[in-house]
């Protein structure tokens, strides 16, 4: 039974590319300077970047490449969700289900199509997952933006993961590839929608290793030993407290600079007049003998007159 594809009808692999598209579409809307363009090649490879990286790691020729339909159907979707952004907002719960089922049926394609190829059960999980996610992936590339997938959020791969395990366990005690295929569907869309409704995540990874924690101890108790020994003690006094000898804590700081002797003062050499006080004292040198200069003309001057004067009678 494992070399059998779970096979569905055009119309709905066309509708979960679509589906796809938009929701790359609406995401890239809040980017600015992204043109029509770039717009219709976000959601294309949003909605079918999963089954085109599936095809490649099978080393075949792209399936969304067999048909027209494929872009067409992309580009279309794409530019509604450009255009109607706001709109589909108000309808994103609608959305959110019509993705979750659509990355169930990824999954299921790709799972069934890699065994159908002779592959290992592991690497055909690996691509049925790939073949889910991959469209989120190339979107997040395309954008120059991290990848949602590899940080902290609602399940996602994990989903998809569940799902196509639970198609390969299926399969293996020998459930037809049709039943298997839905289960596997139900799975992942049941899953990813739990998770977002109630915020499920894998745990975040943590920054200190073992080797960091293990000398982070080893300081603590070298700590703690020296503190029983007596080795280093901590001051426990608060401000305001008596000590253990009956007197108070200073208050003042200990580090003041002290005020140097008069004697030393005196010795101290006077410091040099600068450029500015040099050039101050000649102005006022220079103003001063001018004002001599002209009190000793007006003196001159009044002298003078006194001597011209007719003497009287």
């Amino acid at each position: 039974m494992l070399d059998e594809t779970f096979r569905i009808a055009l119309p709905i692999d066309l509708i979960a590319a679509a589906v796809g598209s938009l929701q790359g579409a609406m995401f890239a809307a809040g980017f600015k300077r992204i043109d029509l363009l770039g717009v219709a090649m976000i959601g294309i490879f949003s909605g079918i970047g999963g089954g085109f990286l599936r095809d490649v790691l099978l080393g075949i020729s792209p399936a969304a490449f067999s048909d027209n339909l494929y872009l067409i159907v992309g580009t279309l979707a794409a530019f509604m969700g450009m255009l109607l952004a706001r709109l589909l907002e108000k309808v994103d719960p609608v959305i959110t289900v019509f993705d979750a089922v659509s990355i169930g049926i990824f999954g299921a394609l790709g799972t069934t199509k890699a065994l159908s190829f002779g592959l290992p059960v592991v690497p055909a999980l690996f691509i049925g997952t790939v073949a889910a996610v991959g469209g989120g992936v190339l979107r997040d590339l395309m954008l120059n933006i991290p990848i949602a997938l590899m940080h902290v959020g609602s399940l996602y791969a994990v989903a998809s993961l569940a799902g196509v395990g639970t198609l390969v366990v299926l399969l293996s005690f020998g459930v037809p590839v049709m039943t298997a295929g839905i289960v596997c569907v139900v799975v992942t869309a049941v899953l990813r929608l739990l998770a977002v409704r109630f915020g499920w995540s894998l745990p975040e990874q943590r920054t200190l290793s073992r080797i960091q924690l293990r000398r982070q101890r080893q300081v603590e108790q070298a700590v703690e030993e020296a503190l029983a020994t007596g080795a280093i003690t901590l001051p426990i006094s608060l401000p305001g407290e008596s000590l253990d000898d009956g007197s108070r804590p200073s208050t003042q700081p200990e580090s003041l600079p002290r005020p140097l002797p008069g004697s030393l003062l005196d010795a101290l050499p006077e410091p040099l007049p600068s450029a500015s006080d040099a050039d101050t004292g000649r102005g006022s040198h220079d103003s001063h003998d001018a004002h001599s200069a002209h009190d000793a003309h007006d003196a001159h001057d009044a002298r003078d007159t006194r001597d011209s004067r007719p003497p009287e009678a």
